[in-house]
């Protein structure tokens, strides 16, 4: 059984920094790439970033230059550096992975950890 836990969400004022972490435990496969997603009150879930096995990053434009993901494989974590922060990156921040069930595919989904910018 695979399970992404969450931490480091909080309030914070706009222009501050927070750091999530996302710890996964059980069959985790490090070749899968691990990304943080947010869904923010009343809207749809979106993509953060995501990071490869192999370091390559993607990410969404609203956080471009703000945001930094990482990935340490030897913990089986993954970070979200998140700076200037925005009232509008306001949300329940998920972890997301995949992993393997025989040869099925399945998504891994944390519970979410919350960020609330607000002065």
């Amino acid at each position: 059984q695979v399970q992404l836990v969450e931490s480091g969400g909080g309030l914070v004022q706009p222009g501050g920094s927070l750091r999530l972490s996302c710890v996964a435990s059980g069959s985790i496969f490090s070749i899968f790439p691990l990304g943080w997603y947010r869904q923010a009150p009343g809207k749809q879930r979106e993509l953060v970033a995501t990071v490869t096995s192999g370091g390559n990053t993607n990410y969404a434009d609203s956080v471009k230059g703000r945001f930094t993901i990482s990935r340490d494989n030897g913990k089986n974590t993954v970070y979200l550096q998140m700076n200037v922060l925005k009232p509008e990156d306001t949300a329940v921040y998920y972890c997301h992975t995949y992993t393997l069930s025989g040869v099925e595919l399945l998504e891994v989904w944390g519970q979410g950890t919350l960020v609330t910018v607000s002065s």
